[in-house]
């Protein structure tokens, strides 16, 4: 019976003389339906007489294995072949059959498969055909094959690459391991949760918690409050960490809009929100006045004896600012009507902190002027409010605020003696008794105060402009709520300061 080639264009036929194959369309209904969309020929349906040529597959022959690109046929010219167009010559053929089995074994060793189809081109580069009735005869009998036969075939140069290992998938294992290790490279210099959760030094460095446990505590406890923006381009978990990462490592937020591929908007924005949403809801949680059966419970052995009414140790800390601000635009500084020049400039920032025996803060005021005396300080920041009669306050040198403590009916202890040597008021103070306890006193909130500042280096200054504005809602500047913040996240943390 002589075939002739379904495709549009294509008249190829089966003839004596003819060195191509032609196949059947496919039993499979799946494969049967992408031969006919491959055909392209509207409304047509094959039948039992149907055949394609080989002229139509990449190889020049049909391949069974669904992951070979002549599972298909793909090879189709837009104009029609001549009629009167004669056949190549056997060697022509050949060669280019030869090309074609080199581009389709190149794609198939992509995929796994070169193997199958080098054997299948020695095969049948030797048995190239040496005259018109032998190659007929191997048309015929490729035509009919059994899919089993194919399968069988296909499964028996599988198990022979399996039993021999050739160079290509030696290969493969090795840029398989070489694309592990890059992944996990990767992986530890991105700023994701996965990276973050068993790497507790990395969590240190970038947020100054001690472990990924407190992190995640944190976020539990904010993520109610945190607006969910189906459009943020980052999550709440980047938010955070965003905002620590500023905070502990004083980045500027160009560095961070690098770091997380945002806009410099988008840092500000975050960073001011999350310092607002810690500030309303972490602060109260971790900086607070315990009581008073709490403080004496948790006394330190070393002021147990002594000072076994002590609530607090008191100190002053000053932030250097990035542009000197006028006194007349601070509005916080006008409104406490303290004794300050009128046209005066503020080149820093006071801050009176309290800690209590155990090395908690427990106790921060608003920054002021860093020429404020510390009375002033101390009396409009609210710290008086807190005390109980017979409460005892631990401070350094050059508090004189004996009058304000005693106007409470609690009694204040200065831990330096040259203090009573400048005191012009006549006011009556105890004095701690020996020399170690002033020095104990003293590196015990100094040390406290040092551990927030190390933690969070923005502490340490310059303050940046932006962050000194007073904002109108809370008349609390930005970076007062900073402070706090950074007190608040570092009594989460282990250990704040032993007494020694």
């Amino acid at each position: 019976m002589v075939h002739t080639c379904v495709v549009a264009g294509c008249r190829n036929r089966r003839t004596p003389g003819t060195t191509l194959s032609f196949y059947r369309f496919p039993r499979d209904p799946d494969r049967k339906q992408r031969w006919i969309a491959a055909v392209n020929r509207e409304g047509w349906v094959p039948n039992e007489g149907s055949r394609l040529c080989s002229t139509h597959f990449i190889s020049g022959k049909q391949v069974k294995n669904p992951r070979s690109p002549d599972y298909v046929p793909s090879v189709f010219t837009s104009a029609p072949l001549s009629p009167n167009m004669k056949e190549a010559s056997a060697c022509e053929m050949y060669d280019k059959q030869e090309a074609q089995v080199e581009a389709a074994n190149a794609l198939l060793f992509l995929q796994g498969q070169g193997r199958f189809l080098e054997a299948h081109g020695q095969i049948r580069s030797q048995e190239e055909p040496e005259s018109v009735s032998s190659s007929l005869s191997s048309c015929d009998e490729e035509d009919d094959k059994t899919e089993d036969g194919i399968e069988e075939e296909i499964s028996l140069t599988r198990v022979n690459q399996k039993g021999r290992p050739s160079e290509y998938e030696s290969s493969l294992e090795v840029l398989k391991k070489e694309n592990m290790e890059l992944r996990e490279s990767i992986e530890k210099m991105s700023l994701t949760e996965a990276s973050f959760k068993n790497d507790p030094e990395k969590v240190r460095f970038y947020t100054g918690l001690p472990n990924y446990f407190v992190f995640e505590t944190v976020m539990l406890l904010l993520v109610p409050h945190m607006k969910g923006d189906k459009n943020a381009k980052l999550s709440k978990f980047q938010q955070l960490l965003l905002t620590l990462m500023r905070l502990r490592l004083d980045l500027r937020n160009q560095d961070l809009a690098y770091r997380f591929g945002v806009k410099v908007a988008t840092v500000t924005r975050t960073v001011h929100r999350i310092i607002n949403i810690m500030f309303t809801t972490l602060v109260p949680t971790a900086v607070f006045w315990p009581s008073r059966v709490e403080l004496r419970k948790n006394l330190p052995a070393a002021l147990r004896c002594m000072y076994p009414d002590c609530a607090v140790i008191i100190d002053c800390f000053r932030v250097s600012l990035e542009k000197a601000l006028s006194v007349d635009v601070n509005q916080e500084v006008a409104s406490t009507a303290l004794t300050v020049p009128a046209q005066s400039t503020v080149n820093e920032l006071k801050y009176v902190i309290g800690v209590a025996p155990q090395g908690v803060v427990t106790f921060v005021s608003r920054g002021l002027p860093g020429h404020v005396s510390d009375k002033d300080l101390v009396e409009s920041s609210g710290l008086l409010c807190k005390l109980l009669p017979g409460d005892v306050v631990l401070a350094e040198r050059d508090f004189d605020i004996g009058g304000l403590v005693g106007a409470r009916k609690a009694e204040l202890k200065i831990t330096s003696s040259s203090y009573t040597e400048n005191n012009q008021s006549g006011e009556d103070f105890s004095m701690v008794g020996t020399p170690s306890d002033k020095v104990n006193v003293h590196r015990h909130v100094g040390k406290v105060i040092d551990m927030v500042k190390g933690r969070y280096s923005m502490l340490t200054g310059p303050v940046e402009s932006p962050f000194t504005v007073i904002e109108r809602t809370s008349n609390v500047s930005t970076f007062d709520k900073i402070v706090q913040v950074a007190c608040a996240l570092n009594n989460l943390c282990i250990s704040a300061a032993p007494l020694e």
